[in-house]
This record gives C-alpha cells, sequence and structure tokens, in this order.
C-alpha cells in the first residue's frame, strides 16, 4: 500500500479472487461495512473511487488483480463506546494485537448488546486501532461468536487491516478450534462437505441447505483426539469461513458442540449427568464448548508466517478431567489434548 495513514487520503484495496465479477458498489460494501451501499455509491459518482487511473461507475464489473482507490467517506462521530474491560493479549506489536477472547464476549456491538464488547474494551485499552471497520468495530478483522473463546487478531493499522482482509478473503489463514461434542463421530478424521445456508424458519440460524440460494460451498476437516462414553473431544479446521460452520458441520453429523442450544437443543450440563449421578446439580459448563485454539497467518508487514495460541480454558478443561474419570473407555487408544 502507498496510502500514508498519517495523512487523509484514499486507500487501495486489491480484488482478490472470490471477488472477481462483483459490482462495485457491492466490494465496497463488503469491505467498509458501516456504511451503506447508496453511501459508497455517492463516493464513487463524485468520483472519489478509481481503479487503475479511470473512475468507474457503481455497476463495474471487477477483476481479480485489480487496485481500488478510495478516499473514505467521513464517518459517524458515534463508535464503540470505551469500557475498561479486562483483555488477554497474547501478542502486540505496531501492527496487530491478538487477543485470547473470553466465552461470553460478544465481538461487535450490535442491538442488544451495545456494552460488554471485544470493541469496547479495544477501543478502552488502546490508543491507535484500524478505522476500515468503522467506529463501531474498531481493528476488527474476523469474529468469533459470543460464547466461543479463543484466538482472534485485531489490526492497528487501515494498512494491516487491508492485508488481513485479503487474507481472510482467499483462506490463508490455518485456523485450529477445539471442541467437546455429544456422540463421537464415526471416523478418526474426515472432512465434511455440506453447503451452508439460511435455516429455513429461524433465521437467526444457518443450515445445511444444498441447492438454495443462500448457500455457500463450506469444508470443515476434523480429528478425534479422545473419545469417551457419549462425547469426544474433536479438533476442527475450517477450510472455509461461513456463519456458525463448524457448529452447524458437526451437528450435520450428528454430533453438536455441547451445551450449544442453537445447534444441539441444550445450554448447559450437569456434573451428575457426566457422572451419572442425577442427584448431583452442580453445573459443569453452560456455554458452548468450541474453543479457537490456534491461528496461523501472514504478517501484514513482513508477509512472514506467524503462529499464535491459545491454550485451552479452564472450564472445558475441567469437562476433559470429568470425562476421563467418569466416562472413560477401557481399553480405547486417546491422544490427550
Amino acid at each position: 500500500m502507498s496510502t500514508d495513514e498519517t495523512q487523509p487520503g484514499p486507500i487501495e484495496v486489491v480484488v482478490g479472487p472470490e471477488q472477481a465479477g462483483k459490482r462495485l458498489d457491492v466490494f465496497l460494501a463488503e469491505q467498509f461495512p458501516l456504511y451503506s451501499r447508496t453511501h459508497l455509491r455517492k463516493a464513487i459518482a463524485s468520483e472519489d473511487v478509481s481503479i487503475e487511473g479511470f473512475h468507474p461507475r457503481s455497476a463495474f464489473k471487477l477483476k481479480v488483480g485489480q487496485k481500488v482507490l478510495i478516499r473514505i467517506p467521513e464517518r459517524p462521530a458515534v463508535g464503540a463506546k470505551p469500557e475498561e474491560l479486562p483483555l488477554e493479549i497474547l501478542f502486540e506489536d505496531e501492527a496487530i494485537i491478538v487477543v485470547n477472547k473470553r466465552p461470553a464476549m460478544v465481538v461487535n456491538p450490535a442491538k442488544g448488546n451495545w456494552s460488554g464488547t471485544l470493541a469496547s474494551a479495544l477501543a478502552f485499552h488502546f490508543e491507535q486501532l484500524s478505522t476500515i471497520g468503522g467506529p463501531t468495530r474498531p481493528g476488527i478483522v474476523h469474529r468469533l461468536d459470543r460464547e466461543t473463546s479463543g484466538v482472534i487478531i485485531v489490526a492497528k493499522t487501515d494498512r494491516a487491516h487491508l492485508s488481513l482482509n485479503h487474507q481472510f478473503e482467499t483462506r490463508i489463514p490455518e485456523k485450529e478450534y477445539f471442541a467437546i461434542t455429544i456422540n463421537v463421530p464415526n471416523h478418526d478424521r474426515d472432512a465434511i462437505e455440506a453447503p451452508i445456508g439460511i435455516h429455513p424458519y429461524q433465521r437467526e440460524k444457518m443450515a445445511v441447505r444444498v441447492g438454495h440460494e443462500s448457500s455457500r460451498e463450506s469444508r470443515s476437516f476434523y480429528e478425534v483426539a479422545e473419545r469417551f462414553a457419549g462425547f469426544a473431544a474433536v479438533r476442527v479446521w475450517p477450510k472455509t469461513g461461513r456463519t456458525h460452520q463448524i457448529r452447524v458441520h458437526l451437528a450435520h453429523i450428528g454430533c453438536p458442540v455441547l451445551c450449544d442450544k442453537q445447534y444441539g437443543g441444550r445450554a448447559r450440563i450437569t456434573l451428575g449427568e457426566i457422572r451419572h449421578r442425577r442427584e448431583d446439580e452442580e453445573i459443569a459448563l453452560q456455554r458452548t464448548a468450541l474453543h479457537a485454539r490456534r491461528l496461523k497467518l501472514l504478517h501484514p508487514l513482513t508477509s512472514e508466517p506467524v503462529e499464535f495460541e491459545a491454550p485451552i480454558p479452564a472450564d472445558i478443561e475441567s469437562v476433559l478431567l470429568e470425562l476421563r474419570q467418569y466416562r472413560s473407555l477401557s481399553g480405547a487408544a486417546a491422544s490427550k489434548v
């Protein structure tokens, strides 16, 4: 990028393979989600957007590798309200911050979740964050579901943000998740290839839907780390990045993530249920047993591979200990997590 971020000026965005053929206004709306397509069309009409020296129209169809220059529209003054919330920082330098997100923390402010978010915590703890996502998403490059813990990367500068955006769009990052599932997969390791689209009846959910207009190719690879009676510890590597992908795919093979109310039907499990002692009603876990364990990508400044890991959190680890003690399969080979 040739933009000097200390001065107002255009930002360069490179068209990736997945964006080829898209309209310019649609492409820009995806890159700058804070702004409506109407707002961005005005920027295009005002010739604040150019591609290789010419000023295209909103309906212009993009090609792979084209460099789109846009002078960012004026941003609303209202943004994420800074809040003094604890953050576990795994790594920080001049370009990025890597956070081990705690469960129950929403990433972006939205209806019903205006406070207590990762965005608010970042706004409090860091003076410099990328502006690409707008004031409600300072530095936010990707997201994790509310109850999912683990590694999430944040951009300090617009240049870093655009580089990371491009990497996620072209599937460069390698992501590894850890989950405890209800039931045990039939195979030690396997690929789940099933398109994911909007649920036909519950709009807040996703579902495996073949041939539906909302469906998109979705692929996950899993490996069973440990088997228990009625449960399994599983590593998952999503190869695409669809909403709720891991949760939908594991439920699709009959092994929903433990305590996933949306896709598994229940939000908690007691110690008694694990120990076969129904009278023990102490809660063992009451959040989705899914953790973003590792993230490997290219550093946005050096282009060198970097890898970040968040250890399995105490609440999930405690369930693993209970399963090993009360749900072990005698004689079964298992590689400990």
